[in-house]
């Protein structure tokens, strides 16, 4: 179908209704279809190490819906009937696409981010009442085994565990030294312990119960998760067909070669890459355990992308960054497009990529509790750069600004509240929990995204803030109150204020800044020091604490936090124009209605204007002439 403006969104609606569209009603249907239609071609592939020579495991969709039985009937012989939980502490590799599949065909599949503490894995093992876990066995350079463990230990619903060896994707000699070197096998829990693909190895390669009679609750995705109980996302088989159909109806073939060095714990990798391929019949590759974080993956990304034939590139803008620090040193004709998503992607970056490959990135915007994809600047059509596109089908976003306690829709290029209506978005049931769904939509019907936006007038939206407190490095969210918390925990601060700053290659980090009781003496590099210890989440460490005399505070008595943004801004944006010796600098950062916090520039000396945008056009929020 041709999708290259939203006039094709409103075309494809006016066919025919969701509901009368001709889709798979379950997993285990959408997975049989795309088998039955292409069952010799690749369909997911695995490398271990990052090399373009290096060993890979290709599994075709017969051989992948064989073994997705396999994995299904395994989970139901353990007892897991539809509404019980199999959770998935794992990075990626083929046995983490069977257990996502397998899960969801036999009950509830939640995977989990093996980034995250033994306490934090423990909180939502309790939260979902996971009653399996599949995870990796002891393996040198990775304690994912010693966290899920020790989360084990204290979710007294799981009953076993599953391990998955991935020594077996090792070539000779190093598939021997690994038991040599093997870290102690971390036990001391309550639950059975057993081989998972040895317990594979015994299932029928076809279904041996019967599919679900409809829709239902097939998926937890947690959000957060770096303080206290993070919130779990249910995701319907409607929701997670919608995405598998959006991208094999408009964005993916059976010729297409998908690269996702994305992890499959988080939805962007699961619902908008693997769905899809399910859908659409693509290959999708995934290199490494750690995709991006994996050991040369950078250093070999364009000759994997040579070797796979690599049509379609799907990437963060961290990982961006780090792709331009090095040479295009492969043949890339292949590629057709670079799908960015999870945190705003620089101008400057975005040009940079378009330079060195050739390739033209196209942003797009989801989020969990619509199980995932929203909008997208159409493949086909025209992109605006720092816009995320326009809505897709059957997809209903609405702006909304709250006058006198009620929602009321925003006119055309004003900023309020980005909402969401569509088959992802469960209204009334987001989250497991029922207390955090309490005022969470407008309408009984559009959920409340939390982030601030316009439409404007060729109907392309625009992000512009959060109406949630979140800081986002990298993709990965970060809540303020677990380093507000910290700081305010040493006896000599009063009020604290954590917030995102600038960063080139991450977005944004977290910086805090600190007031100080009368009398106080504790310096910034001690609070630094003393949150090492405090903070729980290495990635939620403060890279910068400052101490104010005061915080600015609102009426209440509130840390004012648009204030310290723009002292932020402010002082990265002056440190880079200095590294560069550019004679500019920002001398205010004011609140624009369209764009958010723009910083404002003066020149100090003799400089062309492209020096200036070459430097802060690496930064996600936008700037311009003070005269």
């Amino acid at each position: 179908m041709a999708f290259a403006s939203v006039q094709d969104s409103v075309s494809i609606e006016n066919e025919m209704p969701w509901a009368e569209r001709d889709v798979p009603t379950t997993l285990h249907q959408m997975l049989r279809q795309t088998k039955d239609k292409f069952g010799k071609n690749k369909a997911v592939t695995f490398q271990l190490l990052s090399g373009p020579d290096d060993k890979a495991e290709t599994l075709s969709w017969d051989e992948l819906y064989a073994r997705t039985c396999q994995a299904a009937n395994l989970f139901r012989s353990l007892k897991v009937g539809e509404d019980d939980v199999v959770a998935m502490v794992m990075p990626n590799c083929n046995e983490t696409v069977l257990t996502i599949l397998g899960g969801a065909i036999a009950g509830i599949i939640n995977p989990i981010n093996p980034l995250l503490e033994p306490e934090q894995i423990a909180a939502i093992l309790r939260e979902t009442n996971a009653k399996v876990v599949v995870t990796l066995k002891a393996f040198p350079k990775t304690d994912v085994a010693q966290k899920t463990a020790e989360a084990v230990r204290h979710a007294p619903n799981v009953h076993t565990v599953l391990e998955v060896d991935l020594n077996r994707y090792l070539t000779f000699p190093k598939n021997l030294i690994v038991p040599l070197v093997r870290p102690k096998n971390p036990g001391n829990h309550h639950a059975d312990v057993l081989d998972f693909n040895k317990e594979l190895a015994r299932q029928p390669r076809t279904l041996q119960f019967a599919d679900s009679a409809g829709d239902r609750v097939a998926a937890y995705f947690h959000t957060g998760g770096t303080t206290g109980m993070p919130k779990v996302a249910q995701h319907r088989y409607s929701g997670i067909v919608y995405n598998g159909w959006l991208g094999g109806t408009l964005l993916y073939t059976p010729d297409d070669n998908v690269i996702c060095p994305l992890p499959l714990f988080h939805v962007f990798a699961c619902h908008v890459i693997l769905m899809a391929c399910i859908k659409s019949g693509a290959h999708v590759v995934f290199p490494t355990p750690a995709g991006y974080r994996g050991d040369g993956v950078f250093d070999n990304f364009w000759k994997l992308i040579e070797r796979w034939k690599i049509t379609f590139i799907i990437t963060v803008p961290t990982a961006i960054s780090a792709l331009m620090q090095r040479p295009v040193d492969a043949d890339v004709s292949s590629v057709k497009t670079s799908f960015s998503g999870s945190a705003p992607l620089p101008l400057e970056l975005f040009r940079r990529f378009e330079a060195a490959t050739g390739v033209t990135i196209v942003e797009g915007y989801g989020l969990t509790e619509a199980t995932c994809l929203v909008s997208v600047n159409p493949v086909d059509g025209e992109k605006k750069v720092g816009s995320v596109g326009i809505r897709f089908p059957y997809t209903d976003v609405r702006i909304f600004k709250q006058v006198d306690g009620e929602p009321v829709e925003c006119a055309t290029d004003e900023v309020g509240e980005i909402c969401v209506a569509n088959p992802g978005v469960w209204a009334g049931n987001t989250y497991t929990e029922a207390d955090k769904n309490r005022d969470l939509y407008y309408h009984d019907k559009y959920l409340r995204t939390g982030d601030l936006g316009r439409i404007d007038a060729d109907n392309y939206m625009w992000i512009t803030g959060r109406a949630k407190d979140l800081i986002i490095r990298g993709g990965h969210n970060i809540d303020p109150a677990e380093i507000e918390d910290a700081l305010l925990a040493h006896k000599d601060v009063a009020f604290a204020g954590a917030i995102g700053q600038p960063d080139a290659h991450a977005g944004e980090i977290p910086c805090a800044y600190v007031e100080l009781v009368s009398g106080g003496t504790v310096t910034a590099e001690e609070l630094r020091e003393h949150c090492k210890v405090h903070v729980h989440e290495r990635a939620a460490l403060p890279r910068h604490v400052e101490i104010l005399d005061e915080l600015p505070k609102t009426a209440v008595g509130k840390v004012f936090k648009p204030d310290l943004r723009k002292r932020a801004i402010t002082r990265v944006y002056n440190a880079a124009l200095e590294e560069a010796s550019l004679n500019a600098k920002v001398v205010e950062v004011i609140d624009d209605k369209k764009r958010g916090l723009v910083a404002r520039v003066e020149r100090t000396g003799v400089l062309h204007d492209d020096e200036v945008g070459h430097v802060l056009g690496a930064f996600t929020r936008p700037w311009e002439w003070a005269e």
